[in-house]
């Protein structure tokens, strides 16, 4: 190992003793929401300020050739991103570059106002390392994010989540189809890439674009709107693997560039949860999902190739569960929940991970491990 990389090492390892034994334990006394709200406003805060931008910077981002990658015409300095869910007003942009992400998904968005599902809606499963969320699409609709955004500019790759709002008028497919146009349209300006969640479980209207009828009437419409941006789908774990063979023949056919593999599970019964009582309501996100998604990831990229870019989210804690999911097909890799458990130096401690991984198998770029073991 080099001299720099020793150093990183050796920083990680204090920030993640300060954060496993006296941080957490404090934050996990608390209500899980509580804490991520107080989190985003210190986030903000941050975020304000050169000279803190500069000391987080120092205090947790790493870099290295090896893991910078050119995708759609994007450039990534290193493969793991923050998924949506975690920034849903996009208040974070200004800080998210220096913890150490090379990219981040903001929001889901959504065409109106939405205040999210009763609380609670926020759930640790500890022994899983999960989080059962029900959140419900909460954010502050397009219109208001948009002026938030609109004379921003970035230091990462942004992407934009955008979904359907959650209410009841969009149980008609009609009215759905019309929400995401909406939301598309007004956001299709920001950013660097559009990801369309089409699999939020939280919502009242459920998961109508599961089906592959509907993501093709979806897409008629959204295939209309200009746009020179990557377009990304966020697919369900729950799907089954026939569905998803119709899913992939019906994207296949309009403008969409990648797959985000996947979005939270709301199984309960074929897989080992070992918490109890919890809420029958929510999807959960950690390593309940990460064996799905990792078996969806590898699906798609044994049949599909390099037809779409992958990105995996699902379970990664650790430089080797990024790993597998790039060896899988990934292109790229989100997390929130592995953060949340294992602090926010874990972004450079995969990093750093994945660099000492690939070297070990002789690789020289990340690019020449992307769906080996395949």
């Amino acid at each position: 190992m080099s001299k720099r990389n020793i150093h990183y090492s050796f920083r990680n390892k204090i920030i993640h003793s300060i954060y496993a034994y006296i941080l957490k334990p404090i934050f996990f006394l608390f209500d899980p929401e509580y804490i991520h709200d107080h989190i985003v406003k210190v986030g903000k805060t941050l975020g304000k300020c050169k000279f803190s931008k500069w000391v987080i910077g120092k205090i947790f981002d790493y870099k290295n050739d090896i893991l910078a990658q050119k995708v759609l015409g994007i450039q990534f300095k290193n493969p793991v991103g923050l998924s949506a869910g975690f920034d849903k007003n996009a208040e974070l942009t200004s800080i998210l570059p220096h913890i150490g992400f090379g990219f981040a998904e903001l929001g889901s968005i959504t065409g109106e106002a939405c205040k999210g599902n009763k609380k609670p809606r926020l759930w640790r499963l500890k022994k899983e390392k999960s989080l059962l969320v029900y959140y419900g699409l909460k954010n502050d609709g397009c219109e208001i994010i948009y002026e938030r955004l609109k004379d921003k500019q970035f230091d990462i790759p942004m992407g934009i989540s955008v979904a359907m709002t959650n209410c009841i008028e969009n149980i008609e497919i009609e009215n759905a189809i019309k929400d995401f146009a909406k939301v598309f349209k007004t956001m299709e300006s920001i950013g660097s890439y559009i990801t369309v969640n089409i699999s939020c479980p939280n919502a009242e209207a459920s998961q109508p674009f599961t089906k592959p009828e509907n993501i093709d009437l979806l897409f008629n419409t959204l295939d209309k709107i200009p746009t020179i941006k990557p377009i990304f789908i966020k697919l369900s774990p729950d799907i089954t693997y026939s569905d998803l063979d119709r899913i992939l023949d019906t994207v296949r056919n309009h403008r969409i560039h990648g797959i985000i593999c996947t979005n939270l599970t709301k199984k309960r019964d074929k897989i080992g949860i070992i918490d109890k009582n919890i809420p029958k309501v929510g999807g959960m996100s950690g390593k309940v999902v990460q064996d799905m998604a990792d078996d969806m990831l590898s699906y798609i990229y044994k049949r599909e190739g390099r037809k779409f870019i992958l990105i995996g989210t699902g379970g990664i804690f650790t430089a080797e569960d990024a790993y597998r999911k790039i060896k899988l097909g990934a292109t790229l890799v989100q997390m929130i929940t592995g953060m949340i458990y294992e602090g926010p130096q874990v972004i450079s401690e995969i990093n750093l991970g994945i660099v000492k991984l690939l070297e070990k198998d002789g690789f020289t770029h990340i690019s020449q491990a992307i769906g080996i073991d395949v």
